[in-house]
């Protein structure tokens, strides 16, 4: 006997919401197990080294002596050249697929922007290091520093040998890497705007631009905001890749030629050489725990820019 609609409707409901809030609170316990770890494994540097460990850029296995300032300062400067640069070049890209290209140059330059992000982060530090280096030692550092060497303030920027690795470089890449991601998401934010609200703005004789700007950009700026974070997000995690280009020097200085080191790459060439339960170990867990401070604190800020922008929108 077939069951009446609504019977099956009235079990199959309280299932399946039943089993999506199973998930959401499964992906809160994970968040929150991961958290715990990285907090209490990095208890015993926090009890060794006091507030000093977020502020000493030492990293002395000798004489067990940590700290996580030059990581810390090689993470953030290197994902915010990435930004820097990977931001423009989204933007860009997803106005010209959007509002520009032909429908069928667009779709399938939008492919390759999809693939382009699903290459393996090991290839682009491969690709870096075979392809990018080189002409940055030889090239680009040795130019900068005949421009800029003698100009004060921007002398410091240039210093240094020219090894080609550096933060830099590290910024090349994770923007090369970052930038199909943000450029997906703007791309599917653009086409997602309801068709109405860009012919009405042409309609009234505004050109393309002050359609995306006026029109598009205001609309989309959730998506938009998402699509950086994602990408932020991406690039102060990122391993492999940075760890080819960077130099691996736990260094804080200006010179964007100076190698440098970042969190998520010093975990990865000292985790196989920390013996449990050492001291250097702590350190290790103790530095995920303050990247992934960092990333809720990103993620926090633009939030409350969201906000304010809604409610100074909404005076308006």
């Amino acid at each position: 006997m077939v069951k009446p609609r609504h019977q099956s409707t009235m079990t199959g409901d309280p299932l399946f919401k039943g089993l999506v809030l199973a998930t959401g609170i499964g992906v809160l316990l994970v968040l929150g197990a991961i958290i715990t770890v990285m907090a209490v494994g990095g208890i015993p540097a926090f009890k060794a080294f006091g507030p000093g460990f977020l502020f000493s850029a030492a990293w002395n296995p000798v004489s067990q002596h940590f700290g996580a300032a030059a990581p810390v300062f090689g993470t953030l400067a290197s994902s915010a050249i990435g930004l820097i640069i990977a931001i423009p070049l989204s933007f860009g890209t997803a106005f010209w697929l959007t509002a520009l290209a032909p429908p069928a140059l667009s779709s399938v330059i939008g492919m390759a922007v999809q693939l382009l992000a699903a290459v393996p982060s090991i290839i682009f530090g491969m690709w870096g290091f075979f392809v990018l280096v080189p002409p940055m030692a030889h090239y680009v550092q040795p130019t900068a520093r005949h421009l800029f060497g003698h100009v004060p303030g921007l002398s410091a920027l240039v210093s240094g040998a020219p090894f080609g690795t550096g933060l830099l470089t590290a910024g090349l890449i994770l923007a090369i890497m970052i930038m199909p991601s943000i450029t997906a998401v703007m791309r599917d934010v653009f086409v997602s705007m309801p068709t109405v609200l860009r012919e009405s703005a042409y309609g009234l004789g505004a050109t393309r631009w002050e359609v995306m700007r006026q029109v598009v950009l205001p609309w989309s700026r959730h998506g938009v905001v998402g699509g950086i974070v994602l990408g932020m997000g991406r690039a102060m995690g990122e391993t492999m890749a940075v760890t080819f280009v960077i130099g691996d020097s736990n260094h804080i200085g200006w010179s964007l030629f100076a190698p440098s080191n970042t969190i998520a790459s010093l975990i990865a060439l000292e985790f196989p050489e920390s013996p449990a339960g050492s001291l250097k170990l702590a350190s290790l867990m103790a530095l995920g725990a303050i990247l992934m401070a960092i990333s809720f604190i990103t993620l926090w800020c633009s939030r409350v820019l969201l906000v304010r922008s809604e409610s100074q929108a909404g005076k308006r």
